[in-house]
């Protein structure tokens, strides 16, 4: 194997460290895999057993904030996470993060109130966004810019398999153990993840004491919370023109006005501000942001679309959601086997916009009388849409940075990805919400099920009860009310196209440093700037 350095490079092996062998790095890429899968499932198993846990904990007023406090502190770590394994090395912010993750699920698992569990929460979202932001960098330092395409589209892969098994599982645990093992459930997986990382993955010895940008984390976790609030209430909990809205909006200004600020003298910068004179980060983070926005975004919106319009039953309309996965697994897998293959990306990321903003136009067609193939081929189509640009603009972004500002650029995409999703939600909500109130009294003129279906809180149960006349005007209510939704979904794609096509077409080398020199080196400056390609 060549031990050739990858031309983003900035540094040399550290002193007195060899060579992993490749059986290590397998055994701890296989470690990480599992983390992924702890992290991601946990965003997605709590939803189906959340009646269950309100009914055993009380608190319904409170209940939006067992996801959103995960969701939440997660965002706001990740790209401070991504910063932090830079400095003192991705292996030591990953164990650490594992570890808090696991407290934060034994003490959900054991809350005993609504207001314990939420405080958990923002502890097992603390542990998540260091996972995830150690996990992506980490998997660029084990693999060459060829090879990490294919890996990431596992990473891909596992993702697919949490978000189709995290509700099933959720249900079962609820239903037929306890909602508790809900969170018990990533102990064994946790305490798996973490004793192959540590035992297998070689950390350097860091020469010098980093200096750590404290201000700069301050002010940008201030904004990403004001974002992420903004996101999640916006049209919602609160009207876009509230007190509350704009004073998210504008706060959320301030703090990043200030951060750059500040981040123009510091030392070592959270986010180099260096990294934004690169088109291919700019790029890569923009089309991570549309790809958040328009595809897992749309995913909150096709159960009531399944179940409501269609027709489905719960459990019924998860299962339909697979030609979607199947689909982002399949363009994923293809994809990064073809990046190792060939070196080239450039086009993946502007036919992930253009497949995705096709089956979005398309999904703007359905009615309540779509069959069940045509809804199943549209979202096949959606699912390999994500599948093409997932991973890339991931590894692009790896490439196109220097190695001591991997773990920051990494986080970095892979908030913006989750950022795009959170807007998405918010925004698509807020046109459903106001369309459903013109639909409804079209489509039921008596007004029969205005109360129930105008916020879109009726379930498979409630409508199956209703007389047919009732049923059959809310399904077509719902279907034209989410037509402008998957409408408009097309054309922000659509504007992402526009972005992906000035992406640079650069080969990536045939091998990086990888699994050829220890993944914690000690690295050059982080406030570099990125090498032009």
């Amino acid at each position: 194997m060549s031990t050739e350095p990858d031309t983003t490079s900035t540094s040399s092996p550290a002193p007195g460290e060899g060579a992993m062998p490749h059986r290590h790095v397998m055994i701890v890429y296989f470690g990480l895999l599992l983390a992924m899968l702890m992290a991601t499932l946990d965003s997605s198993i709590v939803a189906t057993a959340l009646p269950t846990i309100v009914g055993d904990l009380g608190g319904l007023s409170s209940i939006a904030w067992v996801g959103a406090a995960y969701i939440l502190a997660s965002s706001a770590v990740m790209p401070l996470a991504g910063k932090l394994g830079d400095l003192l090395g991705r292996k030591q912010v990953f164990v650490v993060s594992t570890v808090v993750f696991l407290a934060g699920s034994a003490a959900c698992g054991a809350a005993q109130t609504m207001g314990q569990l939420i405080a958990f929460r923002v502890l097992q979202g603390i542990g998540a966004g260091g996972v995830m932001a150690a996990m992506f960098a980490l998997t660029g330092d084990l693999f060459g810019p060829r090879e990490r395409a294919k890996y990431q589209g596992y990473s891909a892969g596992v993702f697919a398999l949490s978000a189709v098994g995290g509700p099933i599982a959720g249900g079962f645990f609820a239903e037929h153990v306890t909602w508790r093992w809900v969170f018990y459930v990533n102990l064994p997986i946790g305490a798996a993840a973490l004793v192959l990382v540590a035992l297998y993955l070689r950390g350097a010895r860091r020469p010098e004491r980093p200096r750590i940008d404290y201000l700069g984390m301050l002010l940008l976790s201030g904004a990403l919370v004001c974002l992420v609030l903004l996101t999640n209430w916006a049209g919602s909990t609160y009207a876009w023109g509230s007190p509350t809205t704009v004073g998210l909006a504008v706060g959320g200004v301030a703090l990043l006005v200030g951060w750059v600020v500040v981040e123009r003298s510091a030392a070592e910068p959270v986010i180099p501000l260096g990294l934004f004179r690169d088109s291919t980060f700019d790029i890569c983070n923009a089309v991570a942001f549309v790809g958040g926005l328009t595809g897992f975004g749309l995913v909150f919106f096709l159960p009531l679309y399944l179940q409501i319009s269609a027709g489905a039953g719960a459990t019924n309309s998860g299962l339909l959601l697979l030609p979607m996965m199947f689909g982002l697994m399949l363009a994923s897998f293809g994809v990064g086997g073809a990046v190792a293959k060939s070196g080239r990306y450039k086009w993946y990321p502007a036919a992930s916009m253009l497949v995705s903003a096709v089956a979005a136009f398309l999904m703007s067609t359905m009615t309540a009388d779509t069959s069940r193939f045509l809804s199943g081929l549209y979202m096949f189509l959606l699912g390999v849409g994500a599948g093409l640009s997932q991973q890339v603009v991931v590894v692009a972004v790896q490439n196109a940075a220097p190695r001591a500002d991997l773990g920051a650029a990494t986080s970095t995409v892979t908030f913006s990805r989750m950022l795009g999703t959170s807007f998405g939600v918010s925004i698509f909500a807020t046109v459903l919400t106001s369309r459903l109130t013109h639909e409804i009294p079209t489509y039921v003129p008596d007004g029969a099920a205005n109360g129930i279906a105008a916020n879109g809180g009726i379930s498979p149960e409630a409508l199956r009860r209703l007389p047919d006349t009732v049923r059959h005007g809310l399904a077509q209510a719902y279907a034209h009310a989410l037509s402008p939704v998957f409408l408009i979904a097309g054309f922000v794609l659509l504007a992402g196209l526009a972005a992906a096509v000035f992406l640079k077409d650069i080969t990536l080398e045939q091998r990086g440093w990888g699994a050829e020199e220890p993944p914690e080196a000690p690295s050059a400056p982080a406030h570099a700037a990125p090498q032009s390609s």
